[in-house]
Formats: structure tokens, C-alpha cells, sequence
């Protein structure tokens, strides 16, 4: 007997869950993807350098990723797919060409984070088995989730007797905002009609759908290293340029940056380490920070505040400083006549109570990539969330969700895929709508 769709979304689910990579190692999560995909049966298949340049990555690791490969080379990953992603080029795109019809593409992404799952027994995916098996390392934003989603939809839609084409990016590095801007450049992104991007949860219970985003924030990872002199800090301490002390001054101005006129913006150091032994200064500093802002020209203008912060900071202590952008992502709004039409399926889904046009999103995400290369070639696009209980927030040790969110997930990406083939081309939306777009 066939297992229930349910029942296999959350077979689907949980493997993915049980092997979390984070960004450019997810390895065996792309050999697994393209197991399924192969399954499933698909016109083309681009698996890491064929689905996207390589030199338009972002924040890849420094880290050797050796262990990684061999991991999963060690749970049988196909040997000549980790030999096709050597240098951490993971990901994959999966393409339905079917003939006449709009082009729609649909983004999940794939990494987990570096955070140490719960073993608590009230945790569910520990007391049923299918807690991550990767040492500090952990799918705590729904990922797995996304993954299975962007499997289904694809089978569903291959299934079917569905006109046009179909373009599924699964993308690589979305926590670390290096995955994003590959997969907009690439050759996939090209002549899209429609972009759809979704998330689980953020803050929305089951059985609630949010037709898209409005306001994400631009955003930009930052590395600032200071170089100072060391010295003995009893014998000479007036010999030595400490750059520990900078990196103090230039955290303490950093959070002095002005905040704009024009709309909201954030600045964060996350991470600051320096210095080898209390009698020495400290000869090295560096730390790790984040800009946004309300729009992509508010990010740029605490990005370069923030290195003019760091570089008067070293200056002033006698030290030099380095600030390089790791990633960045733009500001995306969704489109209304999508945010319209997503509205109309999901109040349609078995299981939806409750549907919201939009909601303030007050966070970043790198598929705003993909939604803007297809905005700007005329194109529509809106980023969507899928409700689900989760017992905790996201990227906490005990992030869980509510299963059944699965089937709410695939059955409104797949009732929007086929209104938009039915629909297409979908129509303007009154001038309120379109004002309040461009407000």
C-alpha cells in the first residue's frame, strides 16, 4: 500500500532533518535532493556549478569542508555528485519545461545552522528519532521543511496536465546570504513570469497563510580586522598599538551611528575576539557585524558609515583596518496582483482559517535576489508564509513544526501555480493596490 501524502511528507521531512549542512556543505542534503528529483523525473537537472557561477557566491567558509564531503560520501552520497560539488558547490535547480505557458519559478532554500539540537525528551523530533545526527549542527528554521515542499510541489506539478515551465531552485547558503545572488545570475533566473519564495512559521500559527511579505530589510554581513602592535603590557605598553582597544572604540561608535530620515536601520557586532594573554597587546582584532536597512540605499548608508566608524577607530589607535562586505542582500517587495491571487487559493486550502494579504516581514532574506532579477525584467514575484506551531522560535536548540503544515504548504504552491497557468497573464490590481506598492 502506498503511504499517505501526508505520511511521506513527513517521512521527506524528517531525513532532511536528520542531516543538517550548513551553508556550501549541504553535500549530502543535494545528493539527497537530486535522489528525489531523479525519482521524480524531471526535462533538466543542474546540479552546483551548472546551476549557477561559482564566482558569484558569497560568504563561502575558509573552512576546509573535507569532513563534509566524506560524511557524506561515508552515509553513500553519489560519488561523482560530491565530485561535481568540490569547493563547496551544492545546490541544485529542477526544470519542467512543458510546453506553452508562463514561466514560474519557485525558491527553497537548503542549509541548516550551527546550533546543538535538544535532546530533551519533550522535544518531538528528539523523542521520535529523527533529531539532527551532526554534532552542533541543527535545522532550526524550518529548512527541512521547505525542502520537502519544493520536492512535492515538483511531483505534483509533473504529475499533472500543467502547460508551461517550472523552475525550482533549490538554493544553497541562505543563512549565511550567500546562496541567493548565484541563482538570480544564473541563466535559470532568465524570462521568469512569476517568482515564489515561502517560509514556515515566523511568529504564524497553523492554519494561517501570509500571501506575501512586505518590507524586508536590506542587508549586509560585514568582517572587520584590525592590525595593531603587540608589546609587553608591563614592561612597554607605550610601545604597542592595541588593537583590541580600537575594536572597543569602533563597537562603542559603531552603535552611535546615526539613524537615517528616510526609514528604519540596524546595526549589530555579533562577534568579537582578540588578543593571546593578559601581559600582551593585543596585535589583532576582528569582528563579525551586520547592516539593514528599511530600504537597500538605507543599508548602504550604515555599511559605509560602519567602515568609516572602524577605520577612524583604527586610526585613532595607531592601528590599520580592513572591512569586507561577506554578503548582502536587497530589499524585495512582494507584487499585490500575486499577494491577490495566493489570497484566493489559500482561503480555498483545506486546513487554512485564517489568510493574510501581507505582513511585515522585519527581517532579511537572500531571495530577494531572485524576486528583484524578476521584478526588473517585468515579471511578478511575492515571498509567502505558511503557518505552523513551533514550540520555540527559530534558530533555538528546540525550533520544531506542526506537520501538517506540510500538506497546507504544498497545496497552496500548487493551487498558485496552477491559477497563475490558468490566469496568465495575471491582471493589474486597482491603483490602490499598486499605490500602496510603491509606498
Amino acid at each position: 500500500m502506498n503511504e499517505p501524502i501526508g505520511d511521506r511528507l513527513a517521512t521527506v521531512r524528517r531525513r532532511f532533518h536528520r542531516h543538517p549542512e550548513p551553508a556550501w556543505r549541504e553535500f549530502l542534503t543535494t545528493a539527497t535532493l537530486v535522489e528525489e528529483i531523479r525519482s521524480i523525473g524531471v526535462d533538466e537537472l543542474a546540479i552546483g556549478p551548472d546551476a549557477y557561477d561559482p564566482a558569484d557566491r558569497m560568504a563561502v567558509p575558509d573552512a576546509d569542508l573535507g569532513p563534509w564531503i566524506e560524511r557524506a560520501r561515508d552515509l553513500g552520497a553519489d560519488a561523482d555528485l560530491l565530485d561535481r560539488m568540490t569547493g563547496g558547490n551544492t545546490g541544485a535547480v529542477a526544470v519542467l519545461d512543458r510546453g506553452e505557458g508562463p514561466a514560474i519559478g519557485l525558491r527553497v532554500d537548503i542549509d541548516g545552522l550551527f546550533i546543538e539540537e535538544s535532546t530533551d525528551s519533550g522535544h518531538h523530533p528528539a523523542a521520535e528519532g529523527f533529531r539532527s545526527e551532526i554534532d552542533g549542527t541543527m535545522h532550526a528554521c524550518g529548512h527541512d521543511v521547505h525542502m520537502t515542499w519544493g520536492l512535492a510541489v515538483l511531483e505534483a506539478i509533473a504529475e499533472s496536465d500543467f502547460e508551461g515551465r517550472l523552475v525550482v531552485f533549490f538554493q544553497p547558503a541562505e543563512e549565511t546570504g550567500g546562496g541567493g545572488h548565484p541563482m538570480a545570475e544564473s541563466a535559470y533566473a532568465d524570462d521568469l513570469d512569476y517568482l515564489l519564495a515561502v517560509h514556515v512559521g515566523l511568529d504564524h500559527p497553523t492554519g494561517e497563510v501570509v500571501a506575501g511579505i512586505e518590507k524586508p530589510l536590506a542587508m549586509a554581513h560585514l568582517d572587520a580586522t584590525i592590525e595593531g602592535t603587540s608589546a609587553h603590557a608591563g614592561k612597554a605598553p607605550n610601545e604597542g598599538d592595541n588593537a583590541m582597544h580600537a575594536m572597543g572604540t569602533a563597537i562603542v561608535n559603531a552603535y552611535g551611528i546615526p539613524r537615517h530620515a528616510d526609514g528604519m536601520t540596524r546595526v549589530n557586532v555579533g562577534k568579537a575576539e582578540a588578543g593571546t594573554a593578559s601581559n600582551i597587546i593585543a596585535e589583532r582584532a576582528h569582528m563579525e557585524a551586520e547592516a539593514r536597512g528599511e530600504t537597500t540605499e538605507l543599508m548602504e548608508y550604515v555599511k559605509r558609515r560602519f567602515e568609516r566608524t572602524v577605520n577612524a577607530a583604527a586610526t585613532m589607535h595607531g592601528c590599520r583596518a580592513t572591512v569586507d562586505v561577506v554578503s548582502e542582500s536587497p530589499r524585495a517587495d512582494s507584487d499585490p496582483e500575486l499577494q491577490a491571487l495566493v489570497s484566493a487559493i489559500a482561503e480555498g486550502v483545506d486546513g487554512i482559517d485564517t489568510v493574510r494579504p501581507a505582513a511585515d516581514f522585519g527581517a532579511s532574506e537572500d531571495a530577494t535576489f531572485l524576486m528583484e532579477r524578476v521584478q526588473e525584467e517585468g515579471g511578478l514575484a511575492t515571498y509567502m508564509i505558511v503557518g505552523t506551531d513551533h514550540p520555540t522560535s527559530h534558530h533555538t536548540p528546540t525550533f520544531d513544526v506542526d506537520e501538517r503544515s506540510l500538506r497546507h504548504g504544498v497545496d497552496v504552491l500548487v493551487g498558485t501555480i496552477r491559477d497563475l497557468e490558468r490566469r496568465h497573464p495575471v491582471p493589474q490590481v486597482d491603483d490602490e493596490a499598486a499605490i500602496r506598492r510603491e509606498e
